[in-house]
């Protein structure tokens, strides 16, 4: 049996940590790289200037691949510039954050140089390009089996077959995992002293999040998403997010936290822990609610959105996973072409493609949707606009989606063609009509409008926006 090498330095200096208060946020306010926009709080702004994050990767954990600066290359080439980094490791080619020792297996005090290398590498090309990065500390199906019944737990250092540091007694941490994740049948997530308090463990946990600080708070880019899909208690996602906003305080930065539920449904009592505690999750993640189509997946985000407004809870919403690919299991291509876009139209701080073949990743659909947007939103006053369905008249249900300033601008899309009826007598000069092709970036030539009742008519079939100013 291997016994523990848990000393009262070690319990004092965690606990010591953990009685620390951030104290009063305001005081570290960024005026360089990624904050919540001042003027526009549902979103972003970045060195100052509200902006929209969007994004599409070939992969999740980004700072893993061979190819990063072209690959980053490439999503700045199309107008990205949000990515997603989990910070996993159970891919091929893939390597884990601790060193392995000649006997094979891990010391969870020491690390593997060339994992963190490739961390840091990751930082510093994003910074470079000013691509915000949205981590995810706690990459969930790392420490289970995944949906291709991938045991990888088995490989993970910190099972307790694969360390020196703890053996399963005195960590309380199981030797295999033959479940889905929402099953929650790994105490490594109930570690936390409100759940079941596993000192020995939580020491180790609390080393490795130290480790990815130590980089990202020399970084002004960076967002903090606690787990994936993640289905324990909100204890857990609450502690880390605490804890990581302390230690940014204690680093004079002010970060932003949040952390992704499993359910699909917005209205679920899990997502309610993030809705409902601002000052814990100071941004909220929505990327489930991608697995609806049409009209329901604009409802809910569109509930969602306006019960955070009557409870003064509105702050930026992000979507670092948007799903749909005609190759692959969850939805199709479609489906995320017009999930990336009602994101956008609907109030959404951010949109980013899902790695293949759940997604889109970074292929030349995702480019064009992302170019089209970027053009989309530089040409409007976007930040000061609303969804406005109710303007649409004649309307079928899901055939289109508008976004305006009433008597200003109106951003009308359609997913497939058609038409709808659109009353413009609130403007008070003759309106003019573009056309954008989405999926080639091709704006038509401008026609004017008169005020009164229009029947907007999609010039073909598939992805149209039609800008009305």
């Amino acid at each position: 049996m291997r016994s523990p090498l848990f000393t009262l330095s070690m319990l004092f200096a965690l606990t010591t940590i953990l009685s620390c208060s951030p104290g009063p946020r305001e005081n570290h306010v960024n005026t360089t790289g990624i904050d919540i926009s001042r003027n526009h709080p549902a979103y972003w702004a970045y060195n100052g200037e509200s902006t929209l994050l969007l994004g599409g990767s070939v992969e999740d954990n980004l700072f893993q691949i061979p190819g990063l600066a072209e690959h980053l290359d490439l999503l700045v080439s199309a107008g990205g510039n949000y990515v997603r980094n989990t910070m996993s490791s159970r891919d091929t080619g893939n390597v884990w954050a601790h060193k392995m020792l000649d006997n094979g297996l891990y010391d969870l005090g020491q690390w593997n140089d060339e994992y963190w290398r490739r961390f840091e590498v990751f930082l510093e090309e994003t910074a470079k390009r000013d691509v915000v990065v949205q981590i995810e500390i706690w990459a969930t199906f790392d420490y289970y089996t995944d949906d291709f019944a991938r045991p990888n737990w088995n490989i993970n250092p910190f099972n307790p077959n694969n360390n020196v540091n703890y053996d399963v007694y005195y960590s309380k941490l199981p030797e295999t995992v033959d479940t889905h994740p929402v099953r929650t049948e790994n105490n490594f997530f109930r570690s936390v002293p409100s759940q079941m308090a596993l000192w020995l463990v939580l020491w180790y946990q609390q080393q490795f999040v130290d480790k990815i600080l130590s980089h990202t708070l020399q970084y002004d880019h960076v967002l903090y998403c606690m787990n994936n899909e993640t289905s324990v208690s909100s204890d857990w996602g609450k502690y880390w997010a605490k804890y990581i906003q302390k230690r940014a305080f204690l680093a004079g930065k002010n970060v932003h936290t949040t952390d992704m539920w499993n359910p699909r449904w917005l209205n679920h009592p899990f997502h309610a822990e993030s809705f409902d505690n601002p000052d814990i999750f100071t941004f909220v993640e929505f990327s489930q609610n991608n697995h609806q189509s049409g009209d329901e997946h604009w409802n809910n985000a569109i509930n969602q959105i306006e019960e955070l407004k009557k409870m003064g809870n509105m702050r930026p919403i992000t979507n670092v996973k948007i799903y749909g690919n005609d190759e692959g299991l969850y939805k199709t291509t479609r489906d995320a072409v017009e999930n990336f876009i009602k994101n956008l139209l609907l109030g959404c701080s951010s949109s980013r493609f899902h790695r293949p073949p759940a997604g889109q990743g970074l292929n030349e659909t995702a480019q064009a949707v992302i170019r089209s947007m970027r053009d989309l939103s530089s040409k409007m006053d976007f930040f000061e606009g609303q969804p406005a369905n109710d303007i649409l008249l004649s309307r079928q249900e899901g055939g289109s989606y508008c976004r305006a300033i009433p008597g200003k601008e109106y951003a009308v899309y359609f997913p497939a063609g058609g038409s709808v009826e659109i009353d413009l007598s609130r403007f008070r000069s003759q309106p003019e009509l573009e056309w954008l092709d989405v999926l080639n970036t091709q704006w038509h030539t401008p026609v004017k409008l008169e005020r009164g009742m229009v029947k907007l008519e999609t010039p073909g079939k598939g992805h149209w926006v039609a800008l009305i100013r």
